[in-house]
């Protein structure tokens, strides 16, 4: 590790320390604007499912802090190298590592919803779905008809899929 690495000694160690203990890396869906399809935002959609809703009789599908935990390691390694950049002075450096680190959580949540082992639709819900156009959908109860059906054609946490779209990550101070 080089102290002088970009030139500013003592100087840019303390910066690049400062810009690593001023930010918070957070994963998650902005609240953002309603839905034309619900009145909804991706956030309050996000929130039900993640957390379930007995009200709605929607069971809980947790994918946000499953999917953060899924890459806790990984993440942890990029803080790690966060803090080296720190020490070699490089602000950039934190920057691009805190920047590296919410890219994989974001990405880890985004697969967690495609492919998370979840409560499954009820067949309401997956009429509900057919009746809005839904080619899944459609095709699933078609098969139902006959016997067993792909329930892949229809997943839990993905129908248009705007609300895993919409999960991302920012790099926000701490004031």
């Amino acid at each position: 590790m080089s102290v002088t690495a970009t030139g500013d000694g003592l100087a840019g160690i303390f910066a690049a320390l400062q810009e690593l203990g001023k930010t918070d890396v957070m994963v998650g869906i902005p609240h953002g604007e309603p839905r034309s399809d619900s009145g909804l935002t991706n956030a309050e959609i996000a929130y039900t499912q993640e957390n379930g809703s007995p009200l709605q009789n929607i069971p809980e599908r947790p994918f946000l802090v499953p999917g953060v935990e899924a890459v806790q390691d990984q993440v942890a390694d990029r803080l790690g190298k966060a803090a080296g950049a720190a020490l070699d002075g490089s602000p950039a450096g934190v920057v691009r590592q805190l920047n590296a680190a919410g890219m994989v959580a974001q990405n880890s949540v985004r697969a967690t919803l495609n492919s998370g082992d979840f409560t499954p639709l009820s067949l309401a819900t997956i009429k509900k779905r057919a009746r809005k156009g839904r080619k899944g959908a459609r095709k699933y109860l078609k098969q139902l008809e006959q016997g067993p059906a792909d329930s892949n054609l229809v997943k839990p946490l993905i129908d248009t899929a705007q609300m895993r779209n919409s999960v991302t990550y920012v790099l926000r101070d701490k004031e």
